[in-house]
Formats: structure tokens, sequence, C-alpha cells
């Protein structure tokens, strides 16, 4: 792994890298201008004192030769300053105009770029303005000589000790992340990124702060040693220290009211609203916190977000929700695309001698309300679990995917209180609409443009899991009831992946089950797309096609396709293939509809009016969708059968 971190091509791509190169290597005086600068001649300094401005050393201060001296009045020159031309009128806000310019403020060691508006600013020290920004009613805007805007900040991902921490860079994606918080301290991978970070530190070295060309600050208490992109809006922060802001003029960065931000790195299209507080940590692209949620030592994933709630020394993943008062500590959760339901604790990494246990969620996990999660805990072999409401859940490794883990249905004699009931796979046989939802959900939503996100739910790794986990329950031992009238329980002893968790027999038959059908599915869909692509080429004949099945495979994903076919489906013919297709991908387009009618029947019988307010099934956008795709299965499937 080491080996494919290419340090020269990390920097070419890095985009703070490359700003703060142009800005270093511009010839004479002046980061913005060049040598393209001159002292103030006399009508100009007669002219700035007449409208207040003052200065011990007039002949530190370079204008260009479009300076107007008019559109300076009352601001204080500290050290060298280099102002640009003020010409264009800006927006303080939406129908607002005023003209650019720079009007009571104290600078120091400043450059303003063309028809920049400075106005209403304590003290603004140290830093580099682009074109046509605007700062305005700022408090104090300080850097220091040698910034490093965030840059080598230490974040305790995944154990909040310490012990798999990662000094990050602006530009430090997800999976870069994952792979560094799993690495060994020895490793060739940590290896090449200390010399990458070494590297990095050195060519954005550019001893000011800087503030993107067309961003707007304004109404902000405290900013220091900042580097923001371009076009950000950043409005009413109380701090933001020793931190980077990437942006973009089509992916704006927008930092709100009361906001906090320390120590951190801000990607491009991220939102920071609303009394938030980042500290010591990485939002990826198009992340969010707002409404007061707090984000400690940890990164977010691409489009996920925090609200109210709070995440400390944790990796997580795209698309998890997280949109009330919980927390989520010391997780590694890098697939994400899971939920975090209110009250949530998640969970208890101190075990009164030290805070150092920690969490691996699968993807696609859901933390219901008020579940108390105890450390440590793995289960990432089992994706698309749900915890449900109120649910206590013992340190524990769950391998069963798409399980439900409940509170116990009953008492059962011999059996712990604190043990839960898990039902492997109920999320495919009574949750499917929640799947078919995500899936349509993510891909929508997705605004990521750096990372790429798979938001399909059944794929060779998801798959793989299934595999697994059914040859464990169908290798489980023979056992008898413990009495009569009682039901078979298997524990973790019997069934390797239950872990604190009992399940009962009819259970473990339904899993099977379910299990079944869904690799067949997989297999019969990934046979049905590998027709699609070919059957131009067959000239629509199936009989043309049946070689298919022996040929090699050309692509990975067709090989594990290929092979879950021979394994679940052998000695089948592809037209007999086909008609099991139909056969399937319609009970599953009749197993998401059914979910979702469950919950429609369950709410008319207890909310008077829920039918006049709720969409009904069949109008269910996800479910028309998928019903709507069956159809156009049918008919292609129908007429190369009958061709």
């Amino acid at each position: 792994m080491g080996n494919d971190l290419n340090i020269e091509e990390f920097l070419e791509q890095s985009e703070l890298v490359r700003q703060v190169r142009l800005l270093r290597e511009r010839p004479g005086p002046s980061r913005l201008f060049g040598d393209r600068v001159k002292p103030l001649n006399a009508d100009q300094i007669a002219r700035m004192t007449a409208q207040g401005c003052e200065s011990l050393d007039w002949s530190q201060i370079h204008v260009t030769d479009a300076f107007d001296a008019r559109a300076v009045s009352r601001v204080r020159f500290d050290g060298t300053c280099i102002l640009g031309r003020f010409a264009a009128a800006r927006e303080l806000a939406p129908g607002v105009p005023s003209p650019s310019g720079i009007r009571d403020a104290t600078l120091i060691n400043c450059e303003v770029g063309d028809d920049a508006l400075v106005r209403d600013v304590d003290l603004l020290a140290n830093y580099v303005i682009g074109e046509s920004a605007i700062i305005s009613s700022v408090g104090e805007m300080i850097a220091s000589t040698r910034p490093t805007f965030g840059n080598g900040t230490e974040i305790a991902l995944g154990v909040e000790t310490g012990e798999r921490a990662v000094r990050a860079v602006a530009e430090l994606d997800l999976l870069l992340a994952d792979a560094l918080v799993r690495a060994p301290t020895d490793s060739d991978l940590r290896r090449a990124y200390d010399e990458l970070l070494r590297h990095y530190l050195d060519a954005i070295g550019l001893r000011k702060g800087h503030i993107g060309p067309h961003t707007v600050m304004r109404g902000c208490q405290r900013i220091r040693d900042v580097f923001v992109g371009e076009g950000a809006l950043i409005e009413g922060a109380a701090a933001i220290v020793n931190a980077t802001i990437l942006s973009g003029r089509d992916e704006q960065t927008r930092i709100g009211d009361a906001v906090q931000i320390y120590n951190s790195l801000i990607q491009w299209g991220c939102e920071v609203t609303s009394g938030a507080l980042v500290e010591n940590s990485l939002l990826t692209e198009h992340s969010h916190v707002e409404r007061h949620g707090k984000v400690t030592h940890s990164l977010l994933g691409p489009n996920t977000g925090v609200g109210e709630g709070e995440v400390t020394s944790a990796l997580v993943g795209p698309f998890v929700g997280f949109h009330h008062q919980a927390l989520l500590i010391a997780a590694l959760w890098p697939e994400g695309k899971g939920n975090v339901g209110y009250g949530a604790n998640v969970g208890s990494n101190h075990t009164s001698k030290a805070a150092d246990q920690e969490l691996w969620p699968a993807e696609g996990m859901f933390f219901g309300l008020g579940v108390n999660i105890k450390f440590p805990s793995n289960f990432e072999r089992a994706p698309y679990t749900i915890i449900a409401t109120g649910v206590t859940t013992l340190p524990q490794k769950v391998e069963f995917p798409f399980s439900l883990i409940n509170a116990p249905s009953r008492v059962y004699e011999g059996v712990s209180p604190a043990f839960n009931e898990i039902i492997p796979g109920w999320v495919l046989s009574d949750n499917a609409y929640a799947l078919a939802r995500n899936e349509a959900k993510f891909g929508d939503r997705n605004r990521a443009r750096r990372t790429p996100l798979v938001f399909e739910v059944l794929r060779p790794q998801t798959i793989d899991t299934i595999k697994e986990a059914r040859r464990r329950l169908l290798d489980a031992p023979q056992k008898t009831p413990s009495g009569p009238g009682e039901p078979v329980l298997y524990f973790e002893r019997d069934i390797a992946g239950l872990g604190k968790n009992y399940m009962l027999e009819a259970n473990r038959t339904r899993a099977i089950e379910t299990y079944s059908f869904y690799l067949r599915f997989y297999a019969l869909r990934g046979l049905y797309g590998r027709l699609l692509l070919q059957m131009e080429t067959a000239e629509g004949k199936i009989g043309d096609l049946e070689k298919i099945l022996d040929q090699p495979a050309e692509t990975l994903r067709w090989a594990h396709e290929l092979q879950t076919l021979k394994e679940q489906l052998p000695d089948q013919s592809v037209r007999e293939l086909l008609a099991l297709w139909l056969e399937h991908h319609s009970r599953h387009v009749e197993g998401i509809r059914i979910s979702k009618a469950r919950d429609d029947e369950r709410g008319a019988r207890i909310i008077p009016d829920y039918d006049s307010v709720h969409t009904p099934v069949a109008d269910d956008k996800v479910v028309r969708a998928i019903a709507q795709e069956h159809k156009q299965i049918e008919k292609r499937v129908q007429a190369w059968l009958e061709g």
C-alpha cells in the first residue's frame, strides 16, 4: 500500500499546494501583483491623509498603476501593505451594494486584491486578500508568520487515546485515511505518508494568511491562521483558528453563525452552520455540521451530516445521517451509509481504566433511538444491520449481514437477560424497501466529485458476507429444546458470529431461505446484465449465448457473479435462468412493496387521517420505480425467450 502513495502526484494534484505555489512564485514584492507595484506618490498620500488614513511610514505602502486613493478612507496602515485597483462595486449582501475599497480598518502587512472590499475591520494583520473578496465587520483577523492552516494536525481517529492517530492534510480523502488508521506505525504506508507530510508542509509555507477571490467574510469575531479558497461564504463565525477552508465557485463552502472551528480542514462544498463546533477534524467534500453539532478529532465522509449530536475520535464514511442529540465515539465506519438515531449512545469506549476501546460499525448500519453500544464491538461483517430502539448491546463481534438485533422477545431459562435476539437476514426479508430507497436516495443526493462512491447494496463485498453467514447457518449443530414447549436456541458457542445474542431455530431456517434467495437474485441479475451487454452482437438469439456460462469471465464483477450462479443454480440453461430471473425479480419487487405497505396498514389503524396525508404505497416513487423497472425487464426477457 505504501508504494501506491505517489508523493509527487499527490502534491501535484493538491489544490492548496497549487494556490500557494502561484502566490509564492510571482516575482517581485507582491504575492498578488508580482513586480507590478510602486510606492504611493505625494498626491495619493495627501488624498489618503485627508480622508483620515495614517501610517508611520508611507514608503512601505505600494499600489498598482490603476489604484485610486479615493477608495481608501479612515485606515491605519502599519508594515508593508500592497493595494490593488478599486473600481467595481461589491454586494455586502444580496441587494446591498457597496463600492470596493478599504474603509474603517487597521491593516498590518497585508495585500488587498483588485476590487476587493475591506470595511469595519478592527485588525487585519498579515493576510493576502484575493480579487473581489469582501471582508466586512470583522473583529480580529491575524496570521502568524509560519501558519500551517491546520495541516499536520494530529487527529485521534478510531481510538480516543491516539493509537491510530493521523496527521491530516487538506486533501486527505476517506480511502487513504482509512488505510492509515489500520496501518502499523512502522508500515511502508505510514512511512510514505510521513514523507508526504514533510513535503506538503514545506510546499504550503506562505508566511501569510489567505482569503481567496470572491470569498465573502462578514460579521466574524476572530480569524487566525486561516487559508480560504475561492468563493467561500463565511458569516457570523465566532472563531476560525488554524484552518484550511477549500472552496470553489461551483462548490461553495459555507461557514455560518456562531460557528467555532479550531485546527481543522474543511473541503469543498461543506457547510458548518448554526453554532456548530469543529475541532481537530477533517470534513471531506460536501459534508456538514449544523445546529450545535460537535465534531472533534474526527473525519466526516462525503455527504455525511451531523446535527445537534457529538462525534468524537471517529472516522465516519459517506452518507451517515446524524440529525439529533446522540453520541458517536471511537468508531471506524469507513463504508458509512448508516444512521444514528436520537439518544443513541454509540458508545461506551471508557472501561473505567482508559478511554481506549473502539467500535467498527458496518456499512449501512442503523443505530435506533436510545440504543447503548458497549465497546469493543465489531459489526464489519454484518452490513445493513439494525439495532432496534432502546437496545443495549454487550461487547461482541457480529457477522450476520442484514440482521435485526432486538430486545429479547421473552425470557428464557439459562439465558442472560443482557443477551438480545438476533434475526439474520431480516432486513432483506422484511425491510427491503429501506434498501431500495437508500440506493435511490444516495444516488440522487450525492455531490462528491473526488471520492468514488458505490451505492449498490448487493455487490461482491456484501454478497460474500451473505455466503459466509449462510454457510455457518447450514453447518449449525443439531440441537434439542431445553424443555417441553421450548424452542431451540443458538448462541455464539454454537454458531460463530452470533455475538452476545441468541437466535431461534425458526429464524435460522428463515435466514437460510432469505440468504439463498438473494444469492440467486444477485447471480441472476448479473447474468441478465451480461446478456444486455452482449445481446446485440448475438443478434438477439438466446441460443447463441448459451456458451456464455462456459467462457472465461472478462471482468472481476462478472467472474464473481458467474461463480455465484454456478454455485447456486448449477446445470441450468440460459433460457431456464432467465425464466428464474423473472420470478426472482418479481418476488423482490413484491417484497419491497409489502415492506412499505406494512407501515401504511399499521399507520391507518392508529392515525385517523393517515391515508389522507401519507402517500399510498402504490404512488410511492421508490415502489413505482422498481415496478416500472420490472416491466422493462419482463418485456425484454420475454422478447429474448420468444426470439
